[in-house]
């Protein structure tokens, strides 16, 4: 009988319900996650799973079984400065804090899958290190982790992410190029501020700055291939404080994501170009500033498909998965050690990053059963190659 088909353990559902909903209620934002870890800790001590000393200041570490074999198992924890608007008992109690993304869930099933390892431990013949880490939201978590050292002697790591699109109980991964890299960037025109009813004694910097961006349109859609998976959204204008004085300067910014590295390099380049010229044409001056995001989540093949394979065996329904234009820091991980990330259908009508998301809690236990039985299973697995 398949996992998702077998009877559910009532009362262990509905405690990983319950971890969830208080993590929904007390949401803290990337780096700011003290309460979360500690609640983290409480729970898993009292489970009887040993925590391991990284130097960290949010986060925590926790690891099953004993021997060589060692593969990672990783949840983010973080939330967004989102009002919450979703209409669920267990709202945020944090103003303009919001766990929008749905980590709560996540860590809700991570939790769920150190349960069902504890419980095999003595069969496990290796280990599986379970990463709760902060800071996803900002990109910097995962490398905070790397740097404390918590990939060493790691053979293998698995991560997730709810996929309000599907389903509840649809899986979908893919081998290679999965989740894009996210850089942003900033522009700031200067020109000269003028009376609104004199405009020519000044440089509009809000007619430059409209020209620079509908630049940036045409830029993606004309002078890239448009087979190409790429996306460039300016999300933020500041500009002006009265309706009758022309600024002296003008701020933008926004987010450019890619699945190819080459494309990558060389739209920074040409934003860069058509930013300064178009500045330069109309009197004015623009400085960009291009920040660097998680890199292309790159899945490994032989990984996804057994992933993908567990997958079938506990009952889900199985898809290959698009490419996703949303970015995600679990991809440094996969730079470093080999693995793959995979979508859980969570079937919420309002997406990721809005402020009704609201994910299926029955995708919760399910999931975690999964993550236990890949664990378990990628640990066989690899002893048989050695």
């Amino acid at each position: 009988m398949g996992l998702l088909t077998a009877l559910p353990d009532i009362t262990e559902e509905a405690q990983l319900i319950a971890w969830r909903r208080e993590l929904h209620t007390w949401p803290e934002l990337s780096g700011e996650e003290f309460a979360t870890t500690s609640r983290l800790r409480e729970w898993l001590k009292s489970a009887g799973i040993r925590l391991l000393d990284y130097p960290l200041a949010t986060g925590l570490v926790a690891e099953i079984g004993s021997g060589e074999t060692l593969v990672a198992l990783r949840a983010d924890i973080d939330a967004l400065p989102i009002n919450e608007a979703s209409g669920v008992s267990f709202h945020s109690r944090q103003p303009g804090v919001m766990h929008a993304c749905g980590h709560d869930l996540h860590s809700a099933v991570m939790l769920g899958a150190a349960l069902k390892l504890k419980a095999r431990e003595s069969e496990l013949n290796g280990r599986v290190r379970l990463l709760f880490q902060p800071a996803e939201e900002i990109a910097r978590g995962a490398r905070e982790f790397i740097a404390a050292g918590v990939l060493d002697q790691v053979q293998a790591i698995f991560g997730m992410h709810n996929e309000p699109n599907l389903p509840t109980g649809t899986f979908a991964t893919r081998g290679g190029a999965f989740y894009a890299n996210a850089d942003k960037f900033r522009v700031k025109v200067t020109g000269k501020g003028a009376h609104a009813g004199h405009p020519e004694q000044g440089v509009d910097t809000i007619l430059v700055a409209s020209q620079i961006i509908q630049g940036l349109q045409g830029l993606v859609s004309r002078n890239f291939n448009t087979l190409e998976s790429l996306v460039l959204s300016i999300t933020r204008i500041d500009g002006g404080k009265t309706w009758n004085v022309l600024p002296g300067s003008v701020e933008f910014g926004g987010t450019a994501r890619t699945h190819d590295s080459g494309v990558r390099a060389e739209l920074e380049q040409r934003v860069r170009q058509l930013v300064e010229s178009f500045a330069e044409a109309n009197g004015a001056h623009a400085s960009l500033i291009w920040q660097a995001g998680p890199p292309v989540l790159v899945n490994d093949e032989r990984w996804a498909n057994f992933s993908s394979e567990v997958a079938q065996q506990a009952g889900y329904r199985v898809q290959k998965a698009d490419l996703h234009l949303g970015g995600e820091d679990f991809a440094f991980y996969l730079q470093s050690v080999p693995g793959a990330f995979v979508s859980i259908g969570s079937g919420s009508a309002a997406g990721l990053h809005h402020a009704a998301f609201n994910p299926d809690e029955a995708s919760i236990a399910p999931a975690a059963r999964y993550f236990a039985e890949l664990a378990v299973q990628a640990i066989q697995h690899l002893n048989a190659r050695c």
